[in-house]
């Protein structure tokens, strides 16, 4: 007899991450075609540029808050630091005495490109959060939100203090570095061949989202989740505490970074006092609106967020009339209260928020073994 040797069966691919794969490329594909037909004024262009940050922003929050269980409040914070890195180091040499104009031009006399300076603002939140950590991680639950806060907001005066002007301009704006609209491709006349500036952003975020994706499947990942579930099970299997704590919040303060350096080639300038405790309280709401531990709902939310605050929602700020009747309510202001009132729905009939702890592979294949039920139930 021959012996046959048994072949080793190959893994199926996994039909819900296939389905999410053809999904995502669909999307960026779409953005890309809309980016060429709509005019680049659109307010949907805004919502995806700035819905795309807050995703990277609320996703890095949830690593920290919904997959390793420690409730911090200083994203506002490590999103400045990124922010005022990126700024200081791609500012334009020729630029640079129009900028820092009551500082002789600055201390920084060199520009770097884009990718390195976005980097570099994630290495540098994340070495504060390293600094940070040392004694505000020793800390648990509401202690460790409030000492986070205090961080952010300590350091939101710093940056505005005169004696650093050198650096960080004070209390005045960075302003004149490279922006999404730089990205756009154009011809010797100067005028647009092809629109990139909303995609950009995508495809920034799309990166840094799926290596915090990657690291969540990772040891790492069921590390943090041990913690998250229970620290003394975690400890006695041998998970170092400290260190994983520590990793997590180094890891989410670089991807706050990364978020606040888009944040300011979105709004193409840095100032500090815009980094306020409201910001931070925007992004855990998203996080808490999507879905604590899910990435998925806060992409889902962010985008939500930013459309409704930004866009949809714009007309209640306004005096509306039909014919000689002024609708009621209608003020400056009143798109505040109806959008808290949203929220307040929300929350109070998704507690779990959009996606609760689920991802978008899990609908997929939820959907294909309802299918499969089915036909079973047929035959």
């Amino acid at each position: 007899m021959t012996n046959v040797q048994s072949v080793p069966r190959i893994k199926k691919a996994d039909r819900g991450v296939i389905l999410t794969a053809v999904v995502l490329v669909v999307i960026y594909a779409l953005v890309f075609a809309l980016e060429q037909i709509l005019p680049p004024t659109s307010m949907l262009f805004t919502v995806l540029k700035k819905g795309a940050t807050y995703a990277l922003v609320a996703v890095s929050m949830n690593l920290l808050n919904g997959f390793t269980g420690l409730f911090s409040l200083g994203q506002a914070g490590f999103m400045l630091i990124g922010a005022y890195t990126y700024g200081i180091l791609t500012i334009p040499v020729a630029q640079r005495a129009a900028v820092y104009q009551y500082y002789n031009g600055g201390l920084v006399q060199f520009a770097m490109p884009v990718i390195p300076a976005l980097i570099l603002a994630g290495i540098a939140a994340a070495i504060f959060a390293f600094l940070i950590g040392l004694p505000v991680l020793r800390l648990k639950s509401d202690y460790l939100a409030i000492a986070t806060l205090g961080f952010a907001e300590i350091i939101r005066s710093i940056f505005q203090w005169d004696k650093l002007g050198a650096v960080t301009n004070g209390s005045n704006m960075l302003r004149l570095f490279p922006t999404f609209n730089d990205f756009n491709i154009k011809n010797a006349e100067g005028e647009v061949t092809l629109y990139l500036s909303t995609l950009v952003p995508f495809l920034i975020a799309g990166v840094c989202i799926a290596l915090i994706v990657a690291l969540i499947h990772s040891s790492y990942g069921r590390a943090f989740m041990a913690i998250r579930d229970d620290e003394v099970a975690a400890e006695a299997m041998g998970i170092n505490l400290a260190r994983h704590k520590q990793f997590a919040f180094c890891l989410s303060s670089f991807f706050a970074g990364v978020g606040g350096a888009m944040l300011a080639m979105y709004q193409n300038s840095v100032q500090a006092k815009s980094f306020t405790s409201a910001m931070t309280y925007e992004i855990l709401l998203i996080v808490v609106i999507g879905g604590i531990g899910s990435v998925t709902g806060s992409c889902i939310g962010s985008f939500l967020f930013v459309a409704c605050s930004e866009w949809w929602l714009r007309f209640l700020d306004q005096k509306q009339m039909i014919g000689e009747w002024e609708v009621p309510l209608l003020r400056n202001g009143f798109r505040l209260v109806v959008f808290s009132l949203i929220i307040m729905v929300v929350v109070l009939f998704f507690r779990q928020g959009i996606m609760g702890s689920r991802e978008l592979p899990d609908l997929f294949r939820k959907r294909a073994a309802v299918k499969a039920a089915g036909k079973g139930a047929g035959k």
